[in-house]
């Protein structure tokens, strides 16, 4: 089940002391000129890591967390859903049982990344929080010839 919150990640992560308001303004700033997603932001701007944001992801918005380093993927269930897709919402298929498919994403707020991939496998997607790197570890693994 998805869940809301009642704030922005940014905010949350300036309550828990992960970043501090600066760095969110600054990297709110830099998303207001060049685009990009905040989240990314504040990681090449050091202010925060890809670990801290899933665990923010995580408690903030009740998502589970996968770390792929060392985890075993189905390659047959990862390409079902092709590599340009995953490369494209840094997204990768781990599992399926019956009609659902386990998916690692380091951005599991994006919805039309779990329709898309809910669309093409015609599987009811349960969203795992990942980070960024090991999604695309995974996927250089999984779809290597």
């Amino acid at each position: 089940m998805r869940k809301q919150a009642p704030q922005a990640l940014g905010e949350f992560l300036v309550e828990k002391n992960q970043i501090t308001p600066a760095n969110l303004e600054q990297a709110l700033e830099i998303q207001r000129e060049k685009g990009g997603l905040l989240t990314h932001l504040l990681v090449s701007l050091g202010h925060t890591t890809e670990q801290a944001i899933a665990q923010a992801l995580t408690a903030h918005f009740g998502y589970p967390y996968l770390p792929l380093a060392g985890y075993e993927i189905d390659t047959e269930v990862c390409r079902m859903i092709p590599e340009n897709v995953c490369r494209q919402y840094n997204l990768i298929a781990v599992d399926r049982v019956g009609n659902i498919l386990t998916l690692a994403m380091s951005n599991p707020l994006n919805r039309q990344a779990i329709e898309d991939a809910e669309m093409i496998t015609h599987l009811k997607a349960q969203v795992f929080v990942t980070t960024a790197t090991d999604v695309s570890e995974a996927i250089k693994r999984s779809y290597r010839p």
